[in-house]
């Protein structure tokens, strides 16, 4: 479908120069002389490349089709991670570097939306928040008064996070997935 420039979003997907682009950044430009622009920071989702781009007003662009899916992540295999369609029940496998700032949030059983553009997926959507077991966090001795800050905790997929002092190992915690911060206990 194709669109004003001046009618794409921060977030938006467009397929540019070949290519599928993530927008990250826009900026209505209104000179002096000449007629006005949108400039674009772009980020392209198969490598990663970054692109700064001016388009006048009358210029189109092509939205991108994106397909959202429902999907459960089961189990990692070696370094992929296998989801499976809650419809379907096809599985896919996602190589672990994909996912990498996302998957220690990734526990078996968790539902996620994954975006599919052609029929390739481009990224995962995770809860908002996810509950999870902690393994490792220092022990709170009696009598010891409530330190401002927290203690270190290693939660059961190795997430390091930052947990009030009275968190104890077995506990089990709800995380925020944007943030990676504490949010309470579950």
């Amino acid at each position: 479908m194709k669109i004003s420039a001046f009618e794409i979003r921060v977030g938006n997907l467009i397929e540019y120069q070949s290519k599928l682009w993530k927008v990250y950044k826009k900026n209505h430009v209104k000179p002096g002389k000449g007629g006005a622009f949108v400039q674009l920071e772009m980020k392209a989702v198969v490598d990663g490349t970054k692109l700064n781009e001016r388009f006048r007003s009358e210029d189109k662009v092509e939205k991108a089709h994106v397909e959202p899916r429902q999907m459960q992540y089961l189990y990692a295999e070696g370094d992929a991670f296998v989801f499976m369609d809650n419809e379907s029940f096809e599985q896919l496998t996602v190589p672990a570097e994909e996912l990498e700032e996302q998957s220690p949030y990734l526990l078996p059983n968790t539902d996620v939306q994954i975006n599919f553009h052609n029929d390739n997926p481009i990224g995962l959507e995770l809860p908002t928040s996810v509950v999870m077991e902690v393994t490792e966090t220092e022990v709170m001795m009696k009598g010891q008064t409530a330190a401002s800050g927290g203690k270190p905790a290693v939660l059961e997929t190795g997430l390091k996070v930052t947990v009030p002092q009275f968190i104890n190992v077995g506990d089990r915690i709800k995380i925020n997935t944007d943030t990676g911060e504490y949010v309470e206990r579950a």
